[in-house]
């Protein structure tokens, strides 16, 4: 993926690290000198020294080429001036930090996905978010195994099966195992004869974590 990294703080030096290991292509944008000189040294990356708040800017980063935008700076106006334009550019996948829990419905309305409270452990978070974007919430377990939650699509592969049978039809890779279901605000502890319907809410612990085959049983 073509990722631009706004701010290279703690968070966004985590983002910049677990996207720079998968072989993504990154551009990051740090006004802070000291910052940038230390980020270019470090990482495998492209970066500029200047202010992200500018189309000129992010024109240069590759706006236009971009597959996702993560913004982390520790001030939300910036953040949310910064996702703007890249919606303006159709960047797909726009994700946030965000400071103030007020203005959640800011960036919510404008479809970034967001996370709160930033520090170095939601820069895996953030970037998660573009990594698997239909996950709500995950949290890392050790030795790489994850429990996440998503909601099923219209016409995902699991919809409308039982889990006895996504199992035989080898949707869900083995260790895998869904937690608990949310159907219409009710919660349903699952057995091997529940069936998955579309717009559940599926808590689902992976013990080799949310790769592509599992998480492509749960979208269209």
């Amino acid at each position: 993926m073509y990722i631009i990294v706004v701010g290279a703080g703690r968070t966004g030096s985590k983002v910049i690290e677990l996207a720079t290991q998968d072989d993504n292509e990154v551009v990051v944008i740090e006004r802070d000198t000291e910052l940038a000189e230390e980020v270019s040294v470090t990482y495998d990356c492209m970066v500029i020294n200047a202010d992200a708040a500018s189309k000129e800017i992010l024109l240069e980063a590759g706006i236009e080429e971009a597959d996702a935008l993560i913004s982390t700076t520790e001030n939300d106006s910036v953040n949310l001036m910064i996702s703007m334009l890249g919606k303006q550019y159709g960047v797909e996948n726009l994700v946030s930090s965000i400071n103030d829990p007020q203005h959640i419905e800011l960036f919510g309305d404008l479809g970034v996905n967001i996370v709160e409270s930033p520090h170095e452990l939601n820069g895996q978070y953030l970037y998660r978010a573009v990594q698997r974007p239909k996950i709500q919430d995950f949290m890392e377990i050790a030795g790489g195994a994850e429990i996440f939650e998503l909601t099923v699509d219209e016409g995902a592969p699991i919809a409308g099966l039982s889990l006895s049978d996504a199992d035989k039809d080898g949707l869900l890779p083995e260790e895998t195992v869904i937690v608990a279901i949310v159907r219409d605000g009710e919660l349903l502890i699952p057995r091997g004869g529940t069936d998955v319907q579309a717009g559940d809410t599926v808590t689902v612990f992976a013990r080799n974590g949310a790769n592509d085959r599992l998480t492509a049983a749960f979208t269209r």
